[in-house]
């Protein structure tokens, strides 16, 4: 779900909610190529937590916030959608990006910045999922460059209980698929009975 205030947020969510076929509702607190005023809830606590509690009161299905990255401590903003009543984390969304038309002296994208997302912010976004993960006690989705078995296993050390596949899938629709079987064959030659013995197993250096 993504809205221009939190009125319409909550709207959405009511509405949804009435739907049988839904399992849950994942709302973007950060859209960073938005027109509508750079709206950014998930930049500012106090807005993220209205956002949050307004979303839950309107909806008694599984709750999930998609934190954005562009933010001082996205720990903190963890904590903040968990107070809140969230049932789960996803992050990260993509980086505030700018990309410069030399020629024209122009930005590229008619909107100026635009959202930076794929390999090449996956790095950013363990360091993310790890800190969140280490902060919070509900389920983390880690998102943010996952394109092969080896990277979300590394989101999985990380603390993420799962992972989304965005860009990937646009090269190769097979991509969730081949990661699925992947991650099986990594269990089978180590010994894990599951993905699940593989959650915040990472071993950083105290």
């Amino acid at each position: 779900v993504f809205e221009k205030s939190v009125e319409g947020y909550a709207e959405a969510c009511e509405r949804l909610s009435a739907s049988r076929r839904l399992a849950g509702i994942e709302i973007n607190a950060s859209c960073p190529h938005v027109k509508a005023g750079g709206i950014e809830f998930g930049q500012d606590p106090d807005g993220l937590a209205g956002l949050v509690r307004a979303c839950r009161r309107a909806t008694d299905l599984p709750l999930i916030v998609k934190l954005s990255p562009n933010v001082t401590s996205i720990a903190e903003m963890g904590r903040v959608c968990e107070a809140e009543g969230a049932d789960g984390l996803s992050l990260i969304n993509s980086l505030q990006a700018l990309a410069v038309d030399i020629e024209t002296r122009r930005p590229v994208l008619g909107n100026s910045l635009g959202g930076l997302t794929g390999p090449a912010i996956r790095p950013v976004a363990l360091r993310m999922v790890w800190q969140v993960a280490q902060a919070v006690g509900i389920p983390v989705c880690g998102i943010g460059g996952v394109s092969t078995a080896e990277d979300a296993i590394a989101f999985l050390l990380c603390g993420a209980s799962c992972v989304q596949v965005g860009t990937a899938s646009y090269t190769n629709p097979a991509a969730a698929i081949e990661i699925r079987d992947g991650l099986r064959e990594y269990c089978e030659r180590h010994g894990l009975r599951g993905v699940a013995d593989l959650v915040g197993a990472l071993e950083a250096p105290a």
